[in-house]
């Protein structure tokens, strides 16, 4: 059995890639020519090289093809051109659904994204019904993801794919090398840039289990149904302090209101817009810190076996791998 997996060369993509391979898959990866490829070296895998906005390349890249594990996205919370991120995680998202349909695969597994879920008003975590519509998202990424997967599920109804889609939480670990937004904190706080914090927050998994998580998902998954894969509910304050007692240190931080951050947020996109490097804090990163991003993976546990390691495990396998991979240098 032969699967194609999209986004292997970054973080969860690679994690799938990884387990797929001890599943002993044959394992196809959709990769652009250009694209760092430290996540994939020395491994039993097949190249095809491609781009999610090149219909030809999908066409290739799904040709004898038994699966599909879509897990690439364009995963920042600052874009200089949000157009392009839409090209990638919609349009793109699209074009490949269909080349897979039309090639006759037996499984389609859609990585979606809690972003693309609603949350509740009391801070109670969020579940795959949890209502919310596209006014009520913030930011392009999550904007991006909310239309993927309803453009993936309306799909999949028409033409009866057998799709399934996950949405994974805030994935924690090993081989984080871009790294991601979350990412991010656990290297701050390495590196001492974390004097502060505001009143939110995440729902943390190690990533290696959201990767077994799609594997699951593959075997057990109902077709149009999505399931959350996540892990502990963690104020970010629960988060820092978990990572000082990995590193060793004791901090005291200063509780920050959200308003408070707005302007520093909003100078931060004003530099970004000149540099073109990703701005540390955005306004919708500071609007969205405004609620708890809690759920619940409860219906992934009952209906897939599903079930995460606690999250200092995460974020231990991250440190470690930062450390050892001279990050923190």
């Amino acid at each position: 059995m032969k699967s194609l997996v999209t986004g292997a060369t970054g973080f969860l993509g690679s994690a799938v890639m990884r387990c797929l391979l001890e599943a002993r898959h044959n394992v196809r990866l959709l990769v652009r020519p250009n694209s760092d490829r430290r996540n994939i070296e020395n491994l039993p895998i097949e190249i095809a090289e491609g781009d999610l906005r090149d219909q030809h390349s999908l066409e290739k890249a799904v040709d004898g093809c038994d699966y599909l594990f879509h897990v690439a996205a364009d995963y920042r919370l600052w874009v200089p051109d949000p157009q392009t991120m839409y090209d990638i995680n919609v349009h793109g998202t699209k074009a490949l659904i269909i080349a897979a349909a039309n090639a006759g695969l037996k499984r389609i597994v859609y990585t979606s994204s809690v972003a693309a879920l609603g949350l509740t008003a009391n801070g109670t975590p969020a579940d795959e019904e949890t209502p919310v519509s596209l006014e009520q998202i913030k930011g392009h990424y999550k904007r991006s993801k909310y239309i993927a997967e309803q453009m993936v599920s309306e799909l999949t109804r028409q033409h009866q794919l057998p799709l399934v889609i996950v949405n994974p939480s805030t994935p924690i670990g090993p081989r984080d090398i871009r790294p991601t937004p979350t990412g991010r904190i656990v290297l701050d706080t390495l590196h001492n840039r974390m004097p502060a914090y505001v009143n939110t927050g995440l729902n943390i998994a190690h990533v290696d289990d959201i990767a077994y998580g799609h594997l699951l998902a593959c075997q057990k998954g109902k077709t149009g149904e999505r399931y959350i894969l996540g892990g502990d509910n963690l104020s970010l304050l629960e988060v820092l302090e978990t990572l000082d007692g990995i590193i060793g240190q004791h901090k005291k931080r200063i509780n920050l209101p959200t308003n408070l951050m707005l302007p520093v947020a909003w100078c931060m996109e004003k530099v970004a817009t000149v540099t073109h490097k990703e701005p540390r804090a955005t306004l919708d990163s500071i609007r969205m810190a405004k609620k708890m991003m809690f759920f619940t993976s409860e219906k992934a546990m009952k209906t897939l076996g599903y079930t995460f390691r606690p999250a200092r495990y995460a974020l231990e396998d991250a440190v470690t791998w930062y450390q050892n991979n001279g990050y923190c240098n």
